[in-house]
């Protein structure tokens, strides 16, 4: 079975960091661009930050750029989503999904996206 788990969700101050992770079974996660997304009460799904099959190419929302990096270590099967200086309105259930463009990546085209994981809380509160 092909799934794609995230992990490292949870409460944190603001100002504060956590890092995400996403794994993949079932399949070579190395062949597949990841990205993830967001989605808070109310609010659409949105793109956060993506990164390439070769890693080559990352991308990040506005509101995340110079806080969030994304990266991949291929050999564990698993990608990385390091949050820093986390604020109250980072507050969402993140989740990551892959497809298998082998070049570039995407954050707003979630169609292109063939397998998601289920999502992890992440809540910044003081």
């Amino acid at each position: 079975q092909l799934q794609l788990v995230e992990s490292g969700g949870g409460l944190v101050q603001p100002g504060g960091s956590l890092r995400l992770s996403c794994a993949a079974s079932g399949f070579t996660l190395d062949r597949y661009a990841i990205g993830w997304f967001r989605q808070a009460p109310g609010k659409e799904r949105e793109g956060v930050s993506c990164i390439s099959v070769s890693g080559g190419t990352t991308k990040h929302v506005d509101s995340v750029k110079g806080r969030f990096t994304i990266s991949r270590d291929n050999a564990k099967k698993t990608v990385y989503l390091q949050m820093n200086s986390l604020k109250p309105e980072d507050t969402a259930v993140y989740y990551c999904a892959a497809n298998g463009y082998p070049i570039g990546c995407f954050l707003s085209a979630t169609s292109v996206y063939d397998y998601w994981g289920q999502g992890t809380q992440v809540t910044v509160s003081s």
